[in-house]
């Protein structure tokens, strides 16, 4: 299996990725090669980019091919806990959408077992799979100007937690109590891999 390779910008070379990838060990493969300044993973993609001086891309092919080879689960993934207090200013709303009562929204969402596929969009920003398909939704059809710190969401197949203050579109259905997904010191809570739970606060 030959992996495609596009040059993204001056330094940076983008791959598409087939689905089921293990993010982790794919991240790990990339920024192991030699002259890598960063690699970024997503679900469909790779970039990797080098230093300036650094030549064509070599093992870059390899590296992905090799990462895509390995098992789709990385082992022992870190498993966080996160306590919620389901008070969101959409939770009624997303019940409606989905044809259920707000205590059973609490109860599906605190019930499923997600896995970090993504970060981005803020710093410790952990987009998450394993929302139970009867709460996709939609993002807000309008953004809020400001969303609440450590405000928890939903929005399409994800949930995530914010770790700061910022605009955004995202269903808010409650805030997590006593976890931070971002330290300025210690940098995300969050790696690709990891595993989360949602525990009702007060349960």
């Amino acid at each position: 299996m030959g992996v495609a390779l596009q040059p993204f910008g001056d330094r940076a070379w983008r791959a598409s990725l087939p689905e089921g990838v293990s993010c982790r060990a794919l991240l790990a493969a990339l920024r192991a090669l030699p002259r890598v300044v960063d690699a970024v993973v997503t679900e469909r993609h790779a970039i990797v980019t080098f230093d300036p001086d650094a030549a064509a891309p070599e093992g870059v092919s390899e590296a992905i091919e090799r990462a895509l080879s390995e098992p789709t689960t990385p082992a022992n993934p870190r498993e966080h806990v996160v306590r919620v207090r389901y008070d969101g200013a959409d939770l009624e709303e997303v019940a409606d959408r989905a044809g259920f009562s707000a205590a059973d929204v609490i109860s599906l969402h605190a019930g499923g077992s997600y896995v970090v596929t993504v970060i981005g969009f803020l710093p410790g920003f952990a987009y998450l799979r394993g929302l139970d398909a009867r709460l996709v939704v939609p993002r807000r059809a309008t953004p809020r100007a400001r969303i609440a710190e450590l405000s928890v969401g939903v929005a399409g197949p994800y949930t995530g937690v914010y770790p700061f203050a910022s605009p955004g579109g995202w269903n808010i259905i409650g805030v997590a109590v006593g976890f931070s997904p971002f330290d300025p010191r210690s940098g995300a809570a969050l790696a690709l891999g990891d595993r989360v739970r949602f525990v009702r606060e007060g349960s």
